[in-house]
């Protein structure tokens, strides 16, 4: 019986079996093992149908990462429906913890900053380019400036009172 239907197989093409679909709609399929007219065994393979086959580009970035530990041979299951669902959780919940610790570590760098603790990033501003015609002119301004490599600092005046 297994000859006849291997027969069939190589007479009607290449039969593959649907594994799975994942949430953006990409199909996954696998070819099983066969054996040739010749008797030479073909391993099976794995594959993946796009949900959108003329965006070529995004393509590798569209699978999800247990899809593609399947397809590359790394794990020998399919990923299930459970597991694919904890993991998406997963990734969430680490993202809200890290979105957590930034808000909590820009409070803090304000509080430090507010106390003098710290001491606030100065800014400079460049003024100008090489190619102006106004480059190169002295200027005095309260505030630095930068132009590339040269720094200047603001300038400094008593008060008249």
């Amino acid at each position: 019986m297994s000859k006849m239907v291997g027969a069939l197989r190589r007479t009607f093409g290449v039969v593959r079996e649907h594994v799975g679909t994942d949430h953006m709609g990409n199909k996954y399929y696998i070819v099983p093992e066969q054996k040739t007219w010749t008797g030479r065994l073909v391993r099976a393979k794995r594959m993946v149908e796009a949900s959108n086959p003329t965006e070529y580009k995004s393509m590798e970035s569209s699978i999800p990462i247990e899809w593609d530990a399947w397809i590359r041979g790394r794990r020998k299951e399919p990923p299930s429906v459970e597991e694919l669902a904890m993991n998406e959780a997963y990734r969430e919940q680490i993202k809200l913890k890290a979105r957590d610790v930034e808000e909590k570590d820009l409070a803090l760098k304000a509080k430090e900053y507010k106390e003098g603790l710290v001491a606030a990033p100065s800014s400079t501003l460049a003024t100008g380019h090489a190619a102006a015609t106004s480059f190169g002119k002295q200027e005095f301004s309260e505030e630095p400036t930068s132009t590339a490599n040269t720094f200047q600092p603001g300038s400094w005046r008593p008060n008249s009172k």
